[in-house]
């Protein structure tokens, strides 16, 4: 257990996921909020941004103080993280904590004499308490793993059809014609069919349980009505018995703190703004759909940053994380 408290840095603490890991950190226990870098909001208190923080007295900063720090997250843009590292002159016992996509793919992920580690808890957690590096899952990508992990351990992989639905805090801050509100309202759109970002490390976690590259994700993504939160669902070929399937994810997760098997049909309210994912499993005559909710900024975001935070400074992985969903 860390003694003193463990002094945090954030880069880019005004967009979503800024503000969410603000939210979480500031009740952390074990935890000093340390330097919050945001160059256009150099001197406001974080309330002028992220109103439902008005209370609480910490104030954006342009200072790069970085080396004073235990650990930075990087919540900037995809990109930026890059131009961070190349900018910087850091001390290799820093920790670095990259929510962009920067280094998820293993045929980017060393930069400046660093390996980053994918910080995917229930696929990578020894490899994480050892590392220095941690390039943060992305949203859908987390939803859709933890759909499937259990199924790429056991070998039983290969096409996967995959449709998720997530809110408009998916697509960040910035202003965007299927950002508005008018648009958005009462309205759903598919995009990026067959071709989204996360397809590249979801398929390199589960040919890294399986050991081949049998398993094909085709997925497509819609935007929906709503802002927090991402419904998955993923449907493949199976000739396991419910039973089993259900023993065999069980098994998986049995150690795993924030991912939980349900036997009634889930729901987006039970982990909004949680650090859960909730698995359900439903099969049909050799066809086996694999639903998976999480809340997109928490568990998919932020959450998980923290998390992966606590398992490298030897905390409980949940410190700071016991949120609770909102029912209505």
């Amino acid at each position: 257990m860390t003694e003193r408290k463990i002094k945090v840095g954030i880069v880019g603490g005004a967009g979503y996921t800024g503000g969410e890991l603000l939210r979480i950190l500031v009740n952390h226990p074990n935890v000093d909020i340390a330097l919050i870098n945001s160059k256009s909001n150099a001197g406001k208190n974080i309330g002028a941004v992220h109103h439902d923080l008005f209370s609480e007295n910490l104030t954006f900063s342009d200072q790069e103080n970085y080396a004073e720090m235990d650990v930075v997250f990087l919540c900037a843009g995809h990109g930026e993280a890059v131009k961070f590292l190349d900018a910087q002159s850091l001390p290799e016992s820093l920790k670095i904590i990259d929510l962009s996509h920067d280094f998820r793919l293993a045929s980017k992920s060393e930069a400046k004499g660093r390996k980053f580690v994918y910080g995917l808890p229930e696929l990578n957690k020894e490899r994480i308490k050892s590392s220095n590096s941690i390039a943060n899952p992305g949203c859908f990508a987390t939803a859709i793993q933890l759909g499937l992990l259990p199924l790429a351990n056991a070998n039983l992989l290969t096409d996967v059809f995959t449709t998720g639905i997530t809110g408009s805090t998916g697509a960040g801050q910035s202003l965007s014609a299927t950002g508005h509100f008018s648009w958005r309202q009462n309205n759903i759109q598919a995009y990026k069919s067959l071709s989204h970002q996360h397809i590249g490390e979801i398929s390199e976690s589960l040919a890294q349980l399986q050991g081949n590259q049998n398993a094909s994700v085709n997925f497509i993504p819609w935007r929906g009505d709503f802002t927090r939160g991402i419904f998955i669902s993923s449907t493949l070929k199976c000739d396991k018995s419910l039973e089993e399937l259900k023993t065999l994810y069980e098994e998986y997760y049995h150690n795993q703190p924030f991912t939980s098997i349900s036997d009634e049909p889930i729901h987006l309210k039970q982990v909004v703004n949680t650090n859960h994912c909730l698995i359900q499993l439903e099969q049909n005559e050799g066809t086996l759909v694999i639903h998976s909710v999480i809340d997109n900024l928490v568990k998919g975001a932020s959450g998980q940053a923290v998390q992966n935070m606590n398992i490298i400074f030897g905390l409980d992985e949940s410190t700071g994380l016991r949120l609770k969903g909102n029912a209505f």
